[in-house]
């Protein structure tokens, strides 16, 4: 998927916004209304930001970390090492502090390639648009140093500007052009495509579910139970749990259709997406996505 929190169209459509763009990209050097720029500026610095976090220093950190803050719950595991009490608490305390320094290290070097000049001003710039009532369709968590799942305020969020008035709309005729070439030049609105009814009923179900297979269990669990407490104590009454083994295989089975379902309503909506993506190519101005579908988006990535 390479949906933009907004397109460079969208962004040339304001005066001031166009403005505010151009004179952060001659800070550093990048055109934020070239969509193609800007999708290569996100995918080199994505994969700066993902090779910070796999450089060894974070790793050896925090294994060093975990060794210094267990290693002493195993002198009582170890009677020999009570002799060199004080030695292993002071190695102890020094793995501590070498792999707090150590991922302290990492955690500086990764929000110093978040904060890189160039991405720093694309978030400006979604900033400005923000500020100027352009919906910014959807913002990668990675972009703003939020986790995974989107939570969290991120190390690096977009920033926030008093929101300003809409611009004053243009004249419908000028004096200096004739009515048909004034006509003419009026850009046409590319339309957002629709939006389907399965990608909405994928919206409303997306978070529910996933309960079948613990109920499942559960139910064979107490139909065994109960047969083993009949058995074991000679009460025929107990026999009647095992009724509940069909109703288990029933709840297994409901939760199969559900999750074939699911996922039929999860290509649909990765289908719609794709079709903003294109239609935020062709110049559209798509709007902000629903948590439902930026969870799919962050997942498809």
């Amino acid at each position: 998927m390479d949906l933009l929190p907004v397109s460079g169209t969208v962004l040339r459509s304001d005066a001031r916004v166009r403005e505010a763009a151009g004179d952060i990209g001659l800070r550093y050097g990048v055109d934020y209304t070239d969509d193609a720029a800007v999708t290569a500026l996100l995918a080199e610095r994505r994969k700066a930001l993902a090779a910070e976090q796999r450089r060894p220093a974070a790793w050896l950190g925090l294994l060093t970390l975990m060794a210094g803050m267990f290693l002493p719950f195993g002198i009582p595991l170890a009677p020999a090492l009570d002799a060199h009490l004080f030695a292993v608490l002071g190695a102890a305390a020094s793995l501590t502090v070498i792999g707090a320094a150590l991922l302290v290290h990492a955690r500086t070097q990764w929000k110093r390639a978040l904060r890189h000049g160039p991405l720093a001003g694309y978030r400006e710039v979604l900033g400005i648009a923000r500020a100027h009532g352009i919906p910014l369709a959807h913002i990668p968590p990675w972009l703003e140093g939020r986790t995974t799942s989107g939570g969290g305020k991120g190390a690096a969020p977009i920033p926030t500007y008093p929101p300003v008035a809409p611009a004053p709309e243009a004249p419908a005729e000028t004096a200096t052009a004739p009515p048909a070439t004034a006509t003419a030049s009026v850009p046409v609105p590319v339309p957002v495509p629709p939006k389907p009814w399965a990608v909405s009923y994928y919206e409303q179900t997306a978070d529910a579910g996933g309960w079948h297979d613990e109920m499942g269990c559960l139910l064979i669990l107490a139909g065994a139970g109960g047969a083993t407490w009949a058995a074991t104590v000679g009460t025929a009454a107990g026999y009647a749990a095992l009724l509940l083994v069909p109703l288990a295989i029933w709840v297994w089975l409901a939760g199969r259709r559900q999750g074939r379902e699911k996922e039929e309503l999860r290509e649909e909506a990765l289908k719609y997406v794709k079709e903003l993506e294109a239609a935020q190519a062709a110049g559209a101005r798509v709007p902000e996505l629903s948590p439902q579908l930026r969870a799919l988006l962050d997942d498809h990535h």
